[in-house]
């Protein structure tokens, strides 16, 4: 019989890291498993102070030898971050695991392998990377040689979500060291494990303090707030919901500085007759349901072309009663727990709203019940509805969770307007046999991205980010290059 996942003893309390040194505090607050309810670990909590003397460590070391490091020199660093993870990539599965309640599987495939791929790539995008120079002939016959030269912004306070945590703060970390920053890294409070692993992995691999610091705690009134709102912070990433984007611009909008937001979606997929049908139905399942729907490209709203309309719906309710929701290292499992019981709660709160405003619940709607610990867990059933109006609330506010509506459409024109009538602008999926309608239609998406028969997986360095409420700028390759660089024309007369 499968055991509950605990984190082992040496992460059973977990530190802040600031200026090479691991740092307890005073407040502690309960890490807590969503798969069980029990306490994993004890979280130290950073307050102001030590925020503080986390972006003072960031600046000093910007000014120390980091500051005069070469990039081949920072990218050696982070592929030797890789090699630890690499070598510790069980531990690091654990503490995913633990903390978000997925299954191994996805945490071994997607997760940690992605925090490697991050470290690795950015080390060679950086490494590669080459400035602009441009000769120009004046009227009187003399001639300029333009370059450009990248130079670090300086302190980036990165903020990263619960729903991919090692993932995020690797997108992040990585580009932001190779192109000479230093950083102060505050995961959410859901997620701290692998948060710490990390730090463990930048010290280990002989990075030099004050680089990367870590610092546990809340939003408000807590280590987000405080970091969010220091003066010495020159630049903000952050990944999560679109409210909290909106309060972090607020703050950081008197000391103009640099923000680039990776925020919420309301996400479609259309699927047109001349799909490949099955491809189509395991596609949208997968875009629906993965991480238990708590990916901010996931699928919520699906439009089915009329012809193949009730056939769909069909099979996707016998493929989703299919899914196998349970313990993340079950044989077969496809679905683990939501991050917490609140954000159950709240998850919860939209299945109710979604039958009062119309709904017909086509398969899902409520909690499994285990008869074991898993009961005390976040556990939901991956759900679908149909029959809701494209202004209900349901069909423009993100869930967050493992649910889609499925709606019929009749034309191109009509489905373009229907997938563009919310204000996210993240990503969008179409499922067509024409290619020529994958060219015609996808731009048309207000989107970041489009995926056509496929989903989730791009090359990255392709820029990623949205429009709305869905976020601000763009990250990803030269992208991301450009985001954590200022550029520096230097003109010379010859």
């Amino acid at each position: 019989m499968t055991t509950p996942f605990h984190l082992p003893p040496a992460l059973r309390t977990l530190r802040n890291y600031v200026d090479g040194e691991f740092v307890s505090t005073d407040r502690r607050f309960d890490n807590i498993s969503p798969l069980h309810g029990e306490v994993l670990a004890q979280v130290h909590e950073a307050d102001a102070l030590l925020v503080d003397r986390a972006v003072r460590a960031a600046r000093q070391a910007l000014e120390g030898p980091w500051g005069r490091m070469g990039v081949d020199e920072r990218s050696a660093l982070l592929n030797r971050v890789a090699d630890v993870i690499e070598r510790r990539f069980d531990e690091f599965v654990a503490a995913e695991v633990a903390d978000t309640g997925r299954p191994v599987a996805q945490a071994r495939g997607l997760d940690v392998h992605r925090g490697v791929v991050n470290l690795r790539t950015f080390a060679d995008i950086g490494r590669l990377a080459h400035g602009d120079c441009f000769e120009t002939r004046l009227a009187d016959g003399k001639c300029l040689l333009n370059y450009t030269v990248r130079k670090p912004v300086g302190v980036v306070a990165s903020i990263c979500p619960w729903n991919l945590p090692l993932l995020s703060m690797t997108w992040k970390a990585a580009p932001a060291l190779i192109c000479g920053n230093t950083m102060v890294v505050k995961p959410s409070e859901e997620t701290p494990s692998s948060a710490t692993l990390l730090a463990e992995a930048f010290h280990e691999a002989g990075v030099p303090p004050g680089v990367f610091n870590l610092v546990h705690g809340f939003g408000a009134n807590s280590a987000g707030e405080a970091l969010s709102r220091h003066p010495d912070v020159d630049a903000v990433t952050f990944t999560g919901e679109s409210r909290t984007g909106s309060t972090i611009m607020k703050a950081v909008a008197d000391g103009v500085k640099e923000i680039s937001f990776e925020l919420g979606g309301k996400n479609a997929a259309v699927v047109f007759a001349d799909a490949d049908f099955d491809a189509a139905v395991d596609g949208v399942v997968r875009s629906s349901f993965s991480n238990s729907g708590q990916v901010c490209l996931c699928s919520e709203r699906v439009y089915v072309e009329r012809p193949i309309f009730e056939r769909f719906v069909a099979a996707m309710k016998l493929r989703t009663e299919a899914l196998k929701v349970g313990w993340p290292d079950e044989q077969g499992v496809f679905m683990g727990s939501l991050i917490s019981r609140g954000h159950r709660d709240k998850v919860l709160s939209y299945f109710d709203l979604a039958v009062r405003e119309g709904a017909s619940v086509v398969t899902g709607g409520g909690v499994p019940k285990f008869g074991d610990q898993r009961d005390n867990g976040a556990f939901v059933q991956p759900t679908i509805w149909t029959g809701l109006a494209d202004d209900a609330r349901c069909m423009q506010e993100e869930v967050f969770g493992p649910v889609c509506h499925i709606a019929p459409f009749d034309s191109e024109e009509e489905v373009i307007d229907r997938v563009n009538g919310t204000p996210y602008g993240l990503a969008g999926c179409i499922w067509t046999s024409n290619l020529s309608r994958a060219h015609r239609v996808s731009p048309r998406f207000q989107v970041g991205i489009v995926w056509i028969n496929t989903w989730f997986s791009r090359d990255l360095r392709t820029p990623f980010g949205g429009s709305g409420l869905s976020g601000i700028g763009r990250e990803g390759g030269r992208h991301s290059l450009d985001f954590y660089s200022e550029t520096t024309n230097v003109c010379i007369a010859v």
